[in-house]
């Protein structure tokens, strides 16, 4: 059976080992998303505090920190959750198969909420400064929520049947926040909220908001589920913790999740915004203040014996790395059934997820041709970047299935191995001007505002990726350290970034100095700020190359040209990924935090 609490969790994880105590009371500005992050990176346990500085409740986090964890949560659930996703994607599966699918039906039934009034008597009340003051990187602007679950409903069809639970940060303090008063509401463009506040702004009311932080671990994995169309989070979270979402509305009307350990309510009003963050992110760079949704708070409630739940982003891998790992268990197969000719997708973590995609499609078009070209997986590209989320992706690198049938997106040097063996500069690049991305991403124009541009390869391999430099290569002024990083791919140090004009410039040199040159097994140069560092490792190359440039603005090439508004080049591909002045910083940790958090042994 599935968890009554996020208490009985926290009680299984400990007896089965998956589970570490803090008894020594800890500092939430800094030091407990340190000691979380120290944890995390050793692929280590949850983590109880159960003394925080400044409030009188304790907090938990790294529950999904490893997919192990995880899966053992969900120990009786995930494989019919899994069968009810499948067959909510392909419903004749239970016509061809009914005994393998005949536990789908029980938690069908685990998947309605539970309405009762009797489940308020649980609740006290407190203020928004009792809860834990959680700073996890030192430009914060603030303590903020960072495992939430944000409920709110459709004005034109309320009731939880249709409400929106997404997991959107919430400011708890700073700015110009009201103390106790006011919250900052941060969510990001094609989220469910965003269509819940403009239905309620036409209509002139405020949008009544519930947050929910805590309660069953099936409830916040929930909130971040990619669900498919009419799925409701409610029931979803339901059916996956094996047990009825209960519920009840309070006397101002107001939804609460009769399992949170803790329900912030509040309202916003049409147009009625304020300043938040900077918030350190998961792409590895602040997010900076921008003016986001303000919540006027109504009520602060918590359970008797109440748990916190947090969790630090940053860098990848992070604890929101583990998952996805998860999600991918639960859903990998549900997308490709919805796109046609769509075989495997990978939102590649170490980029930052939405800044690259990875995707394998089939190539059906022209079978009666002897040379195949990307024709139908461009049709799937399009597909991906008008579905949900996955229209905020920056890069899409898609491969037809044909040319190898063993190809796997999650091994990211072997997929772009294979694309820059065989994709056609002159033809292969499609770009997206003028469009949207994703908010936390600052390579772009303005936030939410950027390129996006599709790598297509189909067809027999046309190179040979080398694996040293080619033979006389030989730089330019201003062009300094350089290193292979995979076969056919070279990062090369410049001087810092100034300019566009600047940038044109030494892309002009780079084209002088190599027209002499052979540079058949060159596919792509980069040009960054440390080459070395970005050479490192395979990781460090996808998150310096995609999550620092903006394709239509960075990418250039050695003998580029523009035919018919079509873009492309005769030899290796050129992207600009140096650090620019519009880029967020990225997370430091502070040194002093590190050497003091040391006490624990960690």
């Amino acid at each position: 059976m599935g968890y009554k609490s996020l208490a009985e969790c926290v009680a299984d994880l400990e007896k089965h080992g998956h589970l570490l105590r803090i008894k020594e009371e800890v500092d939430p500005y800094l030091e407990m998303a340190a000691i979380h992050l120290r944890v995390y990176e050793q692929k280590g346990p949850a983590l109880f505090f159960e003394k925080i500085k400044g409030s009188p409740f304790p907090a938990v986090s790294n529950l999904f920190g490893t997919l192990e964890r995880s899966k053992f949560m969900f120990r009786d659930s995930l494989q019919r959750v899994g069968q009810l996703v499948d067959l909510r994607s392909d419903p004749i599966k239970a016509l061809k198969n009914p005994f393998k699918f005949a536990g789908a039906g029980l938690t069908a039934f685990s998947a309605l909420p539970m309405q009762q009034q009797l489940f308020k008597s649980a609740f006290q009340k407190t203020t928004i400064s009792q809860l834990p003051q959680i700073v996890n990187w030192p430009m914060d602007g603030g303590p903020f929520i960072t495992m939430p679950q944000v409920y709110t409903e459709d004005a034109d069809q309320p009731g939880v049947m249709n409400a929106n639970l997404g997991m959107y940060r919430i400011q708890l303090a700073g700015n110009e926040y009201i103390k106790d008063q006011e919250v900052g509401l941060h969510y990001q463009i094609h989220r469910g909220i965003g269509v819940h506040q403009s239905k309620a702004n036409a209509k002139g009311i405020p949008l009544k908001v519930s947050i929910f932080v805590g309660g069953p671990p099936s409830h916040p994995l929930a909130a971040v589920m990619p669900l498919p169309e009419g799925l409701s989070e409610m029931t979803f979270a339901g059916a996956l913790g094996n047990r009825r979402f209960r519920y009840f509305y309070d006397d101002e009307g107001f939804c609460i999740s009769a399992d949170a350990d803790f329900v912030i309510t509040g309202t916003v009003q049409p147009g009625e915004n304020k300043p938040e963050g900077p918030f350190g992110d998961h792409l590895g760079y602040y997010s900076l203040s921008h003016p986001f949704p303000l919540l006027k708070v109504h009520n602060v409630y918590h359970r008797k014996d109440a748990i916190w739940s947090f969790t630090v982003v940053g860098r990848p891998p992070q604890e929101d790395t583990s998952f996805g790992a998860l999600i991918h268990e639960i859903t990998g197969s549900a997308l490709p059934q919805e796109i046609h000719g769509l075989k495997e997708v990978n939102a590649v973590d170490a980029a930052g997820v939405h800044p690259l995609l990875f995707a394998i499609g089939s190539e059906r078009y022209t079978p009666f041709l002897k040379e195949r070209r990307p024709q139908e997986i461009l049709t799937i590209a399009n597909h991906i970047l008008g579905k949900n989320q996955l229209s905020l992706a920056k890069y899409v690198f898609i491969a037809a299935r044909e040319d190898n049938e063993n190809l796997d997106t999650h091994d990211i040097e072997v997929f772009l191995h294979h694309i820059l063996s065989r994709i056609d500069f002159s033809r292969d690049l499609h770009f997206y001007t003028q469009t949207t991305i994703d908010t936390l991403d600052y390579s772009g124009e303005g936030l939410n505002s950027g390129s996006k541009v599709v790598f297509a390869a189909a067809g027999e391999q046309k190179r040979v990726l080398s694996v040293t430099e080619p033979a006389g290569f030989r730089f330019p002024d201003n062009f300094n350290d350089h290193h292979m990083v995979m076969p056919g791919v070279m990062a090369i140090s410049i001087s810092p970034y100034k300019n566009a004009a600047e940038t044109e410039l030494l892309v002009s040199e780079l084209n002088l100095q190599l027209k002499d040159i052979s540079l058949e097994g060159l596919a792509l140069i980069i040009l960054c700020d440390d080459a070395a560092f970005t050479a490192e490792t395979i990781n460090n190359f996808v998150w310096v190359t995609f999550t620092r440039s903006n394709p239509a603005a960075d990418i250039y090439g050695i003998g580029a040209f523009t035919k018919d508004k079509h873009w492309g080049c005769a030899g290796p591909l050129v992207i600009d990924a140096r650090k620019k002045p519009h880029h967020a910083p990225e997370l430091i940790k502070d040194a002093e935090v590190e050497r003091r958090i040391d006490r624990f042994g960690i």
